[in-house]
Parts: structure tokens; C-alpha cells; sequence
């Protein structure tokens, strides 16, 4: 199994985990842990886009926010600043800790998902076509 591989594979695992938690009924103990499993999921989504642009295009990133702007240079996602939000989101609730933040970032997290899913087809797609 190569780098790539593996990240791949524990994006999608951890995206599949978050699915889990996002499917349950909501309560503060469910929104906590999907809010948990979004910081792994975004953490992991990065680090996948990271491998895969230096792996198949030999561009290196070092950062979330670099790594999905390289991505959109590379056709690899869609302009959208929602990528650069959801950093911005992941950073706040590993910092801060605020019930209401916590709400409002539970709110996004149906949209996140979608952004994941998308991400993780396009990378099947693209590493089986390289």
C-alpha cells in the first residue's frame, strides 16, 4: 500500500466515522463527538490532498489552507472559500471551547460532509486514473 493509499484510506475511514456520529440523534454528547470526528475528518482530508499533490503532481504544501488552494490550482476541488472556513472552524473548536460555537459548528457539519464525500470521489478518481 503506498502513502497516498493509506491516507486515502484513513480519510475515508474517519469520514465514515463522522457519518456515523452525524447520524444519531442529537444531543450534547452526539454533537460533541461529531465535532470531534469533523477535526480528524478535516485533519485527515488535508493530509490525504497533501500526499496526493506531492505524490501525483509534485507540488508540496505545509499547510490545511495551502494544501486546498494547491488542490484548486490543480483542478483537484472547486474554488470555494467554504475549504478555507472549514480550517478556520476546526481551529476554532480545538482552541476554544463555547456551547454556542459548538452549535453553530454543528450546523455546518451536514455541508462538510458533502465537501468530504466530493473530495474523497474526486481523489478515488484521480489516483485511479494516474
Amino acid at each position: 500500500m503506498t502513502k497516498f493509499e493509506s491516507s486515502l484510506n484513513d480519510y475515508a475511514q474517519a469520514l465514515a466515522r463522522l457519518k456515523e456520529a452525524l447520524a444519531l440523534p442529537k444531543d450534547s454528547i452526539t454533537r460533541d463527538s461529531s465535532i470531534q470526528r469533523f477535526e480528524f475528518t478535516l485533519d485527515l482530508a488535508w493530509k490525504a490532498v497533501k500526499v496526493f499533490l506531492e505524490e501525483k503532481h509534485g507540488v508540496r504544501c505545509v499547510s490545511p489552507k495551502s494544501c486546498f488552494r494547491d488542490a484548486y490550482q490543480q483542478g483537484l476541488i472547486d474554488h470555494d472559500t467554504f475549504w478555507l472556513d472549514l480550517v478556520d472552524l476546526r481551529n476554532d473548536t480545538v482552541h476554544t471551547y463555547k456551547e454556542e460555537l459548538a452549535e453553530s459548528v454543528y450546523t455546518q457539519l451536514p455541508r462538510a460532509v458533502e465537501y468530504f464525500e466530493k473530495l474523497r470521489a474526486r481523489l478515488v478518481q484521480e489516483s485511479a486514473t494516474q
